[in-house]
């Protein structure tokens, strides 16, 4: 019996007897809603199809790097039953209460998926739940939560030795990506790429070049005028090129247009190379925006958007989750930090990241912290795409500073014309990801938990 049968049949042999329960899951930002979030709830219900025996809920706590519509997204899951925003969560961490006074089942699972681990502490006690962790990268308050399920065996090996125990291996729920965008039900074919009701025409002798410059105001004010301008100077450079942009859930397409108009966006002056464009037919199967040179760029609105991400020969993108899933798909990737607008820098963790964002004084304080901040990771060669991250290396280039379109775009044709250099890259990528299947075996834990 193979590993995911064996998850399947320990699951199916549990939720036999279980009475009505609640796994309430612990998350915050788009990334964690994504790549987590999705392929657990997912394979959970698989497993626990009847709604009326298991109740799935989703409550998100604030994050730096939201959008504002991480509870939109949620909801929109399926098997998802009843989500709460993260304006209400610290309320709820402290009453127990949600905004809506939600009742609960005696039975459940508080399942952490993103966050501060703290609170699935909190909350586990407070509910009188078992608690569950997804630990990615470290694993905390070994005493107070039941079980982890841990990405590699190094988070493992980390545990105290009396608190192994309540630790397993259950792999990387990014490296169900890839599994996802094989599974999909998509038609590729030597003529193109159709799903939803879209279809972008592959022309085996252009490259497809991806363009992922955020979802929030803070990067797309100067991230999508700088990559426009970028697509455009690499066309000039090799006209046989094609270019889509996956456009971020819950982002409109006329929101998203509105960067790229100088007379919506004042933060294009500030761009030297940067490109303007508008928005093509808007309500058709194939929305573009169109530069004043004629280049079209796809606007690909299926979500998540791993089929035509997986048919990327390169992609320019900015820092986030989408790193991560570009690179379990093994997609060749330069991560971009344009500097020309530092106060718009805001995502940075601890003590940084509150300052930057507070009312009023915000911008200002984001400018002072971001000078002293970016000395210091040139001083200490900072990483910040996932893979490299993961690798302790930089696989992947990362672009940071006063960029200008025309130099990112040199750098790219340089590597499309050097397909052994892409090739290495894209082993590389694969080759630091854990293994597939966590969700499969993550719900196989939150079930056993439910019979504890």
């Amino acid at each position: 019996m193979g590993l995911d049968q064996a998850n399947t049949a320990a699951i199916s042999a549990a939720i036999a007897p279980l009475s009505p329960c609640d796994i309430l899951i612990l998350s915050n930002g788009p990334g964690e809603i994504s790549t987590w979030v999705r392929p657990v709830v997912r394979s959970l219900r698989e497993h626990l199809p009847d709604h009326s025996q298991a109740r799935l809920s989703v409550v998100l706590s604030p994050c730096a790097n939201a959008s504002g519509r991480e509870a939109e997204m949620a909801c929109q899951l399926p098997g998802v039953d009843r989500v709460q925003g993260p304006e209400h969560f610290f309320s709820f961490l402290v009453t127990g209460k949600t905004a809506k006074n939600w009742d609960w089942h005696p039975r459940g699972v508080v399942l952490f998926l993103g966050g501060d681990q703290i609170y699935p502490v909190v909350v586990g006690r407070r509910l009188g739940y078992r608690t569950v962790i997804y630990a990615e990268w470290d694993a905390r308050w070994h005493s107070w939560i039941d079980r982890f399920g841990c990405m590699t065996a190094n988070i493992v090996e980390a545990a105290p030795r009396e608190f192994r125990y309540k630790c397993e291996v259950v792999g990387d729920l990014m490296a169900d990506v890839q599994g996802e965008a094989v599974n999909r039900e998509a038609v590729n074919d030597s003529q193109g790429l159709a799903l939803g009701g879209q279809r972008l025409s592959l022309n085996s002798d252009h490259d497809l070049i991806g363009l992922m410059p955020g979802s929030k105001k803070n990067k797309l004010s100067v991230g999508l005028p700088f990559a426009l301008g970028t697509a455009e100077a690499i066309h000039r450079l090799r006209p046989n090129t094609q270019f889509v942009l996956p456009v971020a859930p819950m982002l409109s397409l006329e929101a998203l247009a509105q960067f790229a108009d100088a007379a919506q966006n004042p933060d294009i002056q500030l761009i030297e190379g940067a490109a303007t464009a508008e928005l093509v037919e808007p309500n058709s199967p194939l929305p573009r925006l169109r530069t004043p040179s004629g280049l079209e760029v796809l606007l690909w609105q299926t979500s998540p958007a791993y089929d035509v991400m997986s048919q990327m020969q390169f992609c320019l993108t900015t820092v986030g989750a989408n790193t991560a899933e570009l690179g379990s798909l093994g997609v060749p990737m330069m991560v971009l930090l344009p500097t020309q607008k530092l106060e718009a820098m805001k995502a940075w963790d601890g003590i940084p990241g509150l300052l930057a964002n507070l009312p009023l004084v915000g911008d200002s304080l984001a400018k002072i912290i971001n000078r002293l901040v970016l000395r210091q990771i040139y001083k200490e060669g900072k990483l910040f795409a996932w893979p490299n991250i993961w690798a302790k290396r930089e696989i992947v280039p990362e672009r940071l500073g006063p960029l200008k379109p025309q130099d990112v775009a040199a750098q790219v044709v340089d590597y499309l014309e050097s397909p052994s250099a892409l090739e290495v890259m894209r082993q590389e990528l694969r080759s630091v990801r854990g293994e597939a299947g966590a969700a499969a075996k993550l719900a196989a834990m939150v079930v056993k938990e439910l019979r504890s």
